[in-house]
């Protein structure tokens, strides 16, 4: 039977996307693994790659359509010996929005009421609930690129000898019925236990049913996805909700007679606008206060710069922040932590993000284990990540996670600013430039270059006390470069 494709969730807490551009027409033949078409996130653009072969029978989203949601069918994939007149319209398809937003307000619960289905038990493959599991729980989906989508069932066998219905793909089907092979006596490893390819390739014809409780790959733990900083693709969470307040048409009324521009948000700024919007008005924020003086470290930098240059090599004064921060984290561990709804999770390595500026919004791309990186090395990942955040060619896994972020702004000769969290980061710290201010040092007053920061801390991760101790060591170890070497 007729499969239809789905808009894939291709991070956790996707829920719209933009069809950007088809790689195959109708009429094409398919394999597993063939890049069918390019999704636009809110944060990059990703290839969504087949499952099952097949032959695309109709194409129902034309490539350049903003705001398809997840789990809309957007094509339709035949099996061999089908035509295009096996395709039909599916019933109460939510209709995807055009530029400039959402026409009729519709959700996936408004589908779902008018279809009596929950919107992720769409038939097809692709959707929120197709993200490939780990063992340990975290969604794939967060990290792979290009993504492969699990498939989901399209039609409705008749199981031998249950009367429960068996979830399998054409392509499974198809081999189990040329094998003998009775499709109720196996388990699969498909989203929900939908049976796929590799399942029955390595089944007997009398293969036996798994114990009862037999947890499959799909199964991810809700708790360990959440451990990674992200709820699961399936909770749909409000991340990419609209902002709320004044609406537009009363806001236009306020500036009636005046000349303005309107500009359409964009999936980027829809979610920024969105996850701050919950940050601050979910998570208790409190704010700590420090100056360093940066004397030491631009004489440290600039002699490692001279013996760097050979090697094409030459580090900022964030490169040595990331990594102060990064030493701190494991100076002081319990700080080195994110909030998880009704717990508190703690990580052994330091992940830190580091927030970049691109057109039109930010990135904050993570810099995995950056205590154990040499400044040259944090340095190189910085300028690649930087770059490609700048062309959204980031994958959902370099921006997802950590516990901790620094937004530096000293650059644009910003002396002090408060960061807003993002969560479920514990802490994020902000930077400033770096002034020459007369200090006293003993009996004299002397000019130092002096920079200030301010940490943005969660209350309910870390204390004051923490928080301070955490700061403590950030200045100490900018203070004393060389002692974050050793």
């Amino acid at each position: 039977m007729a499969t239809e494709i789905l808009m894939p969730a291709l991070s956790p807490t996707m829920e719209e996307g933009t069809l950007a551009k088809w790689l195959v027409k109708e009429g094409d033949v398919v394999k597993s693994g063939d890049i069918l078409a390019e999704i636009e996130t809110d944060k990059a653009t990703m290839e969504f790659e087949a499952v099952d072969e097949g032959t695309i029978g109709k194409i129902m989203i034309a490539e350049g359509t903003q705001g398809v949601k997840v789990n809309t069918p957007i094509a339709v994939l035949l099996e061999e010996g089908e035509d295009a007149s096996a395709v039909s319209a599916p019933a109460a398809t939510e209709a995807p929005e055009t530029k400039g937003g959402a026409a009729n307000g519709d959700d996936a619960q408004g589908a779902a009421a008018r279809t009596g289905e929950a919107p992720q038990e769409a038939r097809g493959y692709g959707g929120a609930t197709d993200a490939p599991a780990s063992a340990d729980g975290q969604a794939d989906a967060a990290g792979a690129a290009p993504v492969r989508a699990a498939a989901a069932s399209a039609d409705k066998p008749a199981p031998k000898g249950k009367g429960d219905r068996v979830f399998a793909s054409p392509l499974a089907r198809r081999i189990a019925a040329e094998r003998g092979i009775d499709l109720s006596g196996i388990a699969g490893s498909g989203p929900k236990g939908r049976i796929v390819k590799s399942d029955v390739e390595g089944a007997e014809p009398a293969a036996a049913q798994p114990a009862a409780g037999q947890p499959t790959a799909a199964k991810a733990p809700a708790e360990k996805a959440t451990a990674a900083g992200a709820q699961p693709a399936a909770a749909a969470p409000a991340a990419a909700a609209a902002p709320k307040g004044m609406g537009a048409e009363t806001v236009r009324k306020m500036l009636e007679g005046r000349e303005i521009e309107e500009v359409q948000l964009d999936g980027m700024r829809r979610t920024i606008a969105a996850r701050l919007s919950e940050a601050k008005q979910t998570i208790p924020h409190f704010y700590l206060r420090r100056s360093a003086r940066l004397d030491a470290l631009m004489a440290f930098r600039a002699d490692l710069n001279k013996q760097l240059a050979g090697r094409d090599v030459k580090l900022s004064v964030n490169d040595f922040i990331i990594k102060a921060c990064a030493v701190a984290l494991q100076q002081v561990p319990d700080a080195n932590a994110v909030w998880a709804g009704d717990r508190i999770y703690k990580l052994k390595p330091s992940d830190v993000a580091v927030a970049v500026a691109v057109e039109g919004g930010l990135f904050t791309p993570v810099l995995k284990d950056a205590h154990t990186k040499t400044l040259s090395a944090l340095s190189a990942e910085m300028k690649d990540l930087a770059n490609r955040a700048k062309s959204k060619k980031l994958a959902p896994h370099e921006y997802q996670g950590g516990s901790f972020a620094i937004s530096n702004l000293g650059m644009f000769g910003i002396e002090n600013f408060d960061a807003v969290i993002n969560p479920p980061h514990g802490a994020i710290l902000a930077v400033g430039a770096g002034i020459q201010t007369p200090v006293v040092e003993g009996d004299q007053v002397v000019i130092r270059n002096v920079m200030s920061m301010t940490l943005s801390v969660d209350h309910r991760v870390i204390d004051g006390a923490l928080g301070a101790k955490l700061l403590a060591h950030i200045v100490e170890n900018l203070e004393h470069p060389i002692s974050m070497l050793a």
